[in-house]
């Protein structure tokens, strides 16, 4: 069924609304990609309905027939995935090549399937002869799912996906910057579901407020910023909405003297500039022992030096610009703060303004107070300050100093040592010698303003169902 799809020119043509939709321009060229339907609250009312109705039946299924609707729909995927990751380069910026475009449509393949492979068999709380107690999860009913712009068709996938195995129905609210490539994944998808239950509107501002305020909607998904995450989690109060938040973070790394900085450089520098620094669970501050300071900052320039900028259609690129005018802005303004206050700048930290898209070199920086903006706000893009630090104990303090908690990471040749770190760090993911590797059988979320909820494995399907004991 796919094969209509399997080209960029299908899949486009699929969710093209002509000149009744808004334009979206590729981030690198400025040039129209497509135009996204400009959906009402009135659009939303009508999928919400349709999507009560569906839910029932999808939720008579069992659990294999819905996993078995999944595996299609990976397949599906898998066979349109040179067209979806040609879309997403498109609208987002994001490079073919490397970790970017294809690797973010290969993503969701894998995690549809991955969905699948959890044991959700019933529990058995209590059996001792007089009592047996057993635990079930049951359907929500229908899911909202609010998706930002940075992984638009990756981070949809790890809301709808649990979401459907779970019995519930889904309808998604893709972020405006990049709504064409979260459109193209449904049209995918709904080649293969059962109709009315994975449904995708598509609007501004007030169809996700009101996708959060609608009381048919048992549970919302939200990643995105915080200052969102905090109208949605009031919005959802009056309904008793159950809410998983990602909001997002400013995830430090701790480097320990005994590091070897030639062989983590390159782990380093992906863990800060994949998608170009636009990653919630990006290294987004890096403290460095004083001993071997300099040759930290000398490997991770000889690294960054040599990854290619450019058009994400250009297969040599690996690193695309900014997603949009908002974003350049803000990692511009946390650049010149850093230069104005005398911190070294190893490589980067001046834009062409005048070329075409939001292209932000990519940027280290030494020597930088600690309690510079580059530093304790969030940059999210292609800047990275380097902390010296001589006391393990103030390194650890600055780490846990800021109201955010989403992921952080400890660098060492002693794996023990570096555990004995990462328990101290107030932080719901600290990776090993490495930075931001997701994995659908392992459970991610935040800490602090980070959000709350657990997404992927078992964990994070039972919180798109709701828990019914049976006891007698």
């Amino acid at each position: 069924m796919t094969q209509t799809l399997n080209t960029y020119a299908n899949l486009l043509a699929a969710i093209d609304t002509g000149e009744a939709g808004r334009e979206i321009l590729d981030p690198a060229t400025g040039e129209v990609v497509g135009r996204a339907p400009q959906h009402t609250v009135s659009d939303l009312d009508t999928a919400v309905e349709r999507a009560v109705d569906k839910q029932r039946d999808w939720a008579k299924l069992s659990d294999q027939e819905r996993c078995e609707y999944l595996s299609r729909a990976a397949n599906a995927v898998e066979a349109a995935s040179e067209a979806l990751a040609e879309l997403v380069s498109r609208e987002q910026g994001k490079p073919l090549s490397g970790p970017g475009a294809r690797f973010e449509a290969g993503a969701c393949a894998t995690w549809l399937q991955v969905t699948c492979s959890h044991d959700l068999s019933e529990e058995t709380v209590v059996d001792d002869g007089e009592t047996k107690a057993v635990l079930n999860y049951r359907p929500i009913g229908v899911v909202g799912a609010i998706g930002p712009w940075n992984w638009p068709a990756m981070i949809t996938i790890w809301q709808i996906a649990p979401a459907l195995r779970m019995g519930n129905a889904v309808v998604v609210k893709p972020s405006e910057y990049t709504p064409l490539s979260v459109l193209g994944l449904v049209e995918i998808l709904n080649t293969v579901l059962p109709e009315g239950v994975l449904q995708v509107v598509s609007g501004d501002g007030s169809v996700g407020a009101a996708l959060s305020t609608d009381e048919r909607i048992g549970k919302i998904m939200f990643t995105g910023s915080t200052a969102t995450g905090r109208k949605i989690a009031e919005s959802a109060a009056a309904t008793v909405k159950r809410l998983t938040l990602e909001l997002g973070g400013n995830d430090a790394g701790i480097v320990l003297e005994d590091a070897d900085p030639a062989l983590i450089a390159q782990d380093l520098f992906w863990g800060a500039f994949i998608n170009t620094g636009q990653t919630c669970a990006a290294l987004k501050r890096l403290y460095v022992h004083d001993s071997i300071y300099e040759q930290v900052c000398e490997e991770l320039t000889r690294v960054a030096s040599q990854m290619p900028m450019g058009v994400g259609m250009d297969e040599k690129n690996v690193l695309g610009p900014l997603q949009n005018q908002m974003q350049f802005d803000i990692v511009d303004r946390l650049v010149t703060a850093a230069k104005d206050s005398g911190a070294r700048v190893l490589l980067g930290g001046d834009p062409d303004y005048d070329a075409p898209g939001y292209f932000f070199p990519t940027t280290l920086i030494a020597d930088i107070d600690p309690q510079n903006p580059l530093v304790i706000e969030e940059q999210f893009g292609p800047a990275l300050p380097i902390v010296r630090y001589t006391d393990l104990e103030d390194a650890i303090a600055q780490a846990n100093a800021l109201d955010v908690g989403l992921g952080a990471s400890v660098w060492s040749a002693d794996r023990e040592k570096a555990r004995a770190v990462a328990a101290r760090i107030e932080a719901g993911t600290v990776w090993i010698n490495s930075h931001g590797g997701l994995d659908p059988r392992v459970p991610f979320g935040g800490i602090k303003q980070s959000g709350y909820g657990i997404e992927f494995g078992a964990a994070g399907l039972k919180g798109l169902g709701v828990p019914q004991v049976i006891n007698g």
